[in-house]
């Protein structure tokens, strides 16, 4: 849970300056689907900021299973004034909704590595039954256009260590159970643009590298998010690989900045990489970050069996941004600050 306050607030608003003709989206319909969840809460940061400071008059409809969950992430806004929750389930292939929106941003799904290993079904089903009821519902309505947030790991494994452009993509054994997320992401993207080519639905595609930053939630396990708990009780950070992969890294209001700058100016039927490229570093690099903010050292212990399963399967996960900045998208969060921030502005509460 985040520690709001003035500072906070001022950084989503220069997050905002980040996204090219941000007005377009006002007096706009809006379905965001797991709210609740790193990026998409700070998607939704920003579309309150707007409306409460902008009086950009945006209708935000916030869709999931758990209501519970979006009053407890976002504790100082009310469902049915600042907001509309909708129940729905990622994973019910029977989802029957008739909003009629303008813009949807489907953001639900599985992004714990602990869960791909226990639940693979339900991972692979979170991103095509939710994904397809929300296209067809987005076919029904004439809704002015859907964005998938997809993944870098997409790409698998390439025999190269280079940033990858959007054109690139790799092996993945689609054997391993742990496949179940890039697999899933991958047969995603392809259903969008099914939609796009068959029912002339506007689509576009953001494929986030690895974010950060004060939201991460309780039932997080990614390794920057166990990094964060161990920095914010003051522990050592701790270390469950040789943290040699390398990886681009991005705050979450720098991503969230990146989603709506690809919703309102990307071309349809194109996917657009997510990626910082002053914070493209290793696992082993971050973790010495954090470390060195609050004066820790990085211990390296053994993970357990269980915990390799569900390991990212990509050596490299590097991406090159430069389509995405094309659209006149910066990120404007560096490491340092971005690690700064994440620590200050995160509580364990």
């Amino acid at each position: 849970m985040i520690k709001y306050n003035k500072e906070y607030w001022q950084d989503v608003n220069l997050a905002i300056d980040e996204i090219p003709n941000i007005n377009r989206i006002k007096g706009k319909k809006i379905l965001i689907t797991g709210a609740s969840g790193m990026i998409c809460s700070a998607i939704v940061e920003i579309l309150f900021y707007l409306n409460f400071e902008a009086n950009a008059n945006i209708k935000i409809f916030l869709a999931g299973r758990d209501e519970a969950k979006i009053k407890h992430r976002f504790p100082m806004f009310t469902n049915g004034e600042t907001y509309t929750f909708i129940n729905f389930d990622a994973v019910n292939p029977d989802n029957n909704l008739n909003i009629p929106v303008d813009y949807i941003i489907y953001g639900a799904s599985n992004a714990h590595p602990s869960v791909y290993t226990t639940q693979p079904v339900e991972t692979i089903m979170a991103n095509i039954y939710g994904l397809n009821s929300l296209l067809h519902m987005a076919s029904k309505v004439h809704a002015e256009r859907l964005l998938y947030i997809s993944s870098s790991e997409v790409y698998g494994n390439i025999d190269e260590i280079r940033p990858y452009e959007e054109s690139d993509y790799g092996f993945i054994d689609i054997l391993n159970p742990r496949a179940c997320y890039p697999c899933s992401k991958r047969a995603a993207e392809t259903l969008c643009v099914a939609y796009n080519k068959e029912y002339d639905l506007d689509i576009v595609i953001a494929r986030p590298g690895h974010i950060y930053g004060p939201s991460i939630t309780d039932s997080d396990n990614r390794a920057s998010a166990q990094f964060t708990r161990n920095a914010v009780k003051g522990e050592n950070i701790i270390m469950k690989s040789s943290g040699m992969q390398l990886r681009s890294y991005c705050y979450t209001l720098d991503c969230a900045s990146a989603i709506l700058t690809i919703l309102i100016n990307g071309e349809s039927g194109n996917a657009y990489n997510i990626s910082n490229r002053d914070s493209v570093v290793s696992i082993k690099q971050i973790a010495e970050e954090m470390a060195k903010e609050v004066n820790k050292n990085v211990v390296y212990v053994n993970a357990s069996d269980k915990e390799k399963k569900g390991y990212n399967l990509m050596t490299n996960s590097s991406l090159d941004s430069r389509k995405l900045e094309n659209l006149g998208w910066r990120a404007i969060f560096n490491l340092k600050d971005g690690i700064n921030k994440t620590l200050r502005f995160y509580s364990e509460n």
